[in-house]
């Protein structure tokens, strides 16, 4: 299967094509720059040959062309607005998973909504109803992620106006060997993107003896 991640040069992005070029997927990096996009891709299969997949770097309309259906979006809160007005006319038939928290300039412990109420609300609203828009991975740390060796110690909050984009995109997820849930539609956005900056301020505290921390789904005691 192939799927695309722009801003899949950051942190969260390189970790997410690793994770899902290792479960045996077809990764394209989309970058406006393209060839800082192949620089990235071929830095992430060099350093990890064992990878059952492939990643690639990629312009973001060649990226957005490559997917099969997902487009993860992943570009800094600064850039989320332009960058999806930029790609909306590419979108069409595509699910646009949502991974970008709001998070206060200068301040990663703290949110900064937009006035639709979530980064997941504020794509739906440029985006328009005919390309579903899916909240997910807000909580879900870039190192963990980087780091193959490691199991991803969270589940995962999926949220969205589209039921079938929200089942999708778990049944995508679970190859990335998580748990992942129906939290609702977009409007649950405004809490799950919240949770981000606790979790960031909780992994800075001196007090805290573990960083990377995520957030698990438990059942009740039998």
């Amino acid at each position: 299967m192939k799927l695309s991640i722009i801003g899949g040069t950051g942190p969260q992005g390189k970790g997410l094509a690793l994770r899902f070029a290792k479960a045996g997927f077809e990764v394209a990096l989309g970058s406006r720059d393209e060839s800082r996009a192949i620089e990235v891709a071929d830095s992430l299969t060099s350093k990890n040959q064992n990878l059952e997949g492939s990643i690639t770097g990629l312009s973001n309309s060649e990226a957005i062309a490559f997917t099969d259906k997902f487009v993860i979006f992943s570009v800094p809160w600064s850039g989320h607005n332009n960058t999806l007005c930029e790609i909306k006319g590419m979108l069409a038939d595509k699910v646009l998973v949502d991974i970008v928290v709001p998070l206060e300039d200068g301040n990663p412990r703290k949110v900064a909504m937009p006035p639709e109420g979530s980064a997941t609300e504020a794509a739906q609203a440029i985006l328009g109803p005919d390309i579903p828009v899916v909240g997910a991975l807000h909580n879900v740390s870039a190192n963990t992620l980087n780091h193959l060796e490691k199991k991803i110690n969270c589940d995962i909050l999926v949220c969205g106006n589209n039921l079938d984009a929200r089942l999708d995109t778990i049944k995508l997820l679970k190859n990335l060997e998580v748990e992942a849930y129906n939290a609702g539609d977009a409007t649950s956005a405004r809490c799950l993107e919240a949770i981000t900056p606790i979790l960031i301020r909780i992994n800075m505290s001196k007090a805290v003896p573990f960083s990377h921390a995520g957030i698990k789904i438990w059942p009740p005691e039998e």
